[in-house]
């Protein structure tokens, strides 16, 4: 494991590769936050134990700009400090550290909390088998591509836009931008119950088929439901049941499959329901050509109120850059004439 230790102290920087070499541990160093932030951005890393007071950007700024990154896992921070007060040791907690060691430290309390550490990132294999089960899902229908990722990708930028409006600060964590990333694939996994002449028709849809594909948010509830009663609290599930459930309702309530209106929608769900929306509406189908982006936000800005949260409706107007560069990273392959 590649661990980053970021201390302006010669002396403490040299002890701590030291220690942690020798327990095993490939190390990397930086001798202030910026450049702890550019060696982590070039690396690997999942671990970086980082000083509190440092130059040009200090421990607890680095914590935030680390939080703010798109990386592709979640990198777990060991904040060293002689900060001592119940305020500072909430501002660095509120700033993203998961971990403190008080300076002068012990290599073996040190070692200790690398450990616990390590543990915490070995429970991101659940994100992994998290999106495996939803691709298994979407594996029987070749046409959606890189859907998944897409709608993610969508989603989290959503969040991270909402997190800055004061309505939503409370509720629109770092946590819960980061869990709504892993947790959204989930939002069509009710599909594996439903029948391929349904799910694989090369045309429109009966009402009567329509009702059955419905049901695929139910189903998805149900599965989910499931999981919850065997470990109940666990918030990726509760997050993954309430968009599984509720992402295609509408704030109207004309949407299904309860007929929810308003605040009665999750958050969660209003976010991946726009997220889902444009990416259907900007990709190739059997059934229908993909439509660019200038026609998929007139879609969405005319549904603005009546089938989306009109918040998160703006923050996709304020971010239309943002979702076009998502979309060209996921781009499906163009296929060539025979």
């Amino acid at each position: 494991m590649q661990i980053l230790v970021a201390d302006d102290d010669e002396m403490v920087r040299d002890m701590l590769q030291d220690a942690m070499t020798e327990a095993g541990y490939e190390v990397i160093t930086a001798s202030n936050g910026r450049e702890a932030l550019d060696a982590l951005m070039d690396s690997s890393c999942r671990l970086v134990i980082t000083d509190w007071e440092m130059p040009e950007m200090n421990g607890v700024e680095l914590c935030r700009r680390i939080r703010a990154e798109e990386l592709p896992g979640y990198v777990y921070i060991i904040l060293l400090t002689s900060k001592d007060s119940v305020q500072e040791r909430v501002e660095g907690l509120m700033a993203g550290a998961d971990d403190f060691v008080a300076k002068p430290c012990e290599p073996a309390e040190l070692l200790a909390r690398v450990g616990a550490g390590e543990r915490v990132l070995s429970l991101e294999t659940r994100d992994v088998a998290i999106f495996a089960m939803a691709k298994l899902a979407e594996s029987r229908d070749p046409e959606t591509g890189a859907h998944l990722e897409r709608v993610r990708s969508y989603s989290r930028v959503l969040a991270q836009h909402l997190a800055g409006i004061e309505r939503f600060r409370a509720e629109i964590t770092p946590e819960y931008a980061r869990l709504i990333y892993q947790t959204s694939p989930l939002h069509d996994i009710g599909k594996v119950g439903v029948p391929d002449s349904v799910l694989l028709k090369p045309g429109r849809l009966s009402d009567k088929e329509f009702e059955i594909m419905k049901c695929h948010t139910t189903l998805g509830a149900q599965t989910l439901d499931a999981a919850l009663r065997q470990f109940p609290g666990v918030k990726f599930l509760q997050m993954g049941r309430d968009i599984a459930a509720s992402h295609h309702e509408r704030l109207d309530g004309t949407g299904y499959p309860c007929g929810l209106k308003g605040d009665q929608i999750p958050l969660a769900a209003r976010i991946v329901a726009l997220a889902d929306v444009y990416d259907a509406l900007t990709s190739k189908r059997v059934y229908k050509p993909s439509f660019a982006h200038e026609v998929a936000k007139s879609i969405i800005v005319a549904d603005s109120g009546s089938h989306f949260e009109s918040a998160v409706v703006e923050a996709f107007l304020q971010n239309e850059q943002r979702f076009e560069a998502v979309r060209q990273k996921f781009a499906e392959p163009v296929q060539m004439a025979a």
